[in-house]
C-alpha cells in the first residue's frame, strides 16, 4: 500500500491536468450549436461571464479559424501561451529536480 501511495505522490498531477486540458480543447467541436459548459455562471443562468467562450475560442484557433477565434474571445492566444509555458516549466522541473511544483 505504501508503494502505491509513494507512486501516486510522485505523479505530476498538475502537468497531467494541463496536458489533459489542451487535449480537451483540441477535441471540442467549436462549430456545434450546443456545448457542455463547466462555467458556474452559465449553470446559474447568467448570460455574461468573462471566461465564457475561451475554450471554444482556443479550439477555433487550433482549427485555424483565427478570425472567429478572435471574435469569440480575444484572449485565446494568451491562454495558449500561459498553459504551454506552464507545461514547459513543469517538464523542466521534472527533468532537473525529479519532482514538480
Amino acid at each position: 500500500m505504501k508503494a502505491i501511495q509513494n507512486w501516486i505522490n510522485k505523479l505530476p498531477l498538475e502537468l497531467l491536468f494541463w496536458i489533459g486540458s489542451i487535449i480537451g480543447v483540441l477535441l471540442i467541436d467549436p462549430y456545434s450549436a450546443h456545448h457542455f459548459s463547466l462555467c458556474p455562471l452559465d449553470q446559474l443562468g447568467f448570460d455574461w461571464c468573462p471566461g465564457c467562450g475561451l475554450g471554444r475560442s482556443m479550439s477555433l484557433m487550433a482549427h485555424g479559424d483565427f478570425r472567429a477565434s478572435w471574435e469569440m474571445h480575444p484572449l485565446a492566444s494568451l491562454a495558449y501561451l500561459v498553459i504551454l509555458s506552464r507545461i514547459w516549466k513543469l517538464i523542466n522541473n521534472l527533468k532537473t529536480t525529479h519532482n514538480y511544483g
